[in-house]
């Protein structure tokens, strides 16, 4: 089965290479900066999260049980039926995060600075949410 990080981390580089998406050269012509692979990779997973059929036992199915408790099987079904609204919700909150914590782009002292904290550029913000999808 993959889950989110999985989708998160398998990029296929344009010479044909698995890679990360926030990994690699940023500069040079035709090259995305580590901020905007990291906002688009968000927006696809919110994207393709929205477009998902909704899961319900009869268009989908139920998966097999992982344990023989009754409860233990409610909430792998009430888990199911909420990840896509829930994946959908988180990628929003990222977009949301990374639209606001982007590298300055002035010159100057602002340069190296992040436009939503003014912290130095990567923030601490930007940073973690590398962390937590890589």
């Amino acid at each position: 089965m993959y889950t989110l990080c999985h989708y998160v981390r398998l990029r296929i580089h344009p010479l044909g290479e698995t890679m990360s998406p926030f990994t690699g050269p940023a500069s040079g012509k035709g090259h995305l900066s580590e901020h905007a692979r990291l906002l688009r990779c968000v927006l696809s997973i919110r994207e393709r999260s929205a477009r998902a059929v909704p899961w319900d036992p009869d268009t989908v199915g139920i998966p097999a049980a992982r344990s023989p408790s009754g409860l233990a099987r409610i909430n792998d079904v009430a888990f199911y039926a909420n990840a896509r609204e829930e994946v959908s919700a988180l990628a929003g909150v990222c977009v949301d995060l990374l639209r606001l914590h982007v590298p300055g782009g002035g010159e100057g002292r602002g340069a190296h600075r992040c436009e939503g904290c003014h912290q130095a550029w990567p923030c601490p913000t930007f940073t973690e949410l590398c962390r937590l999808l890589t």
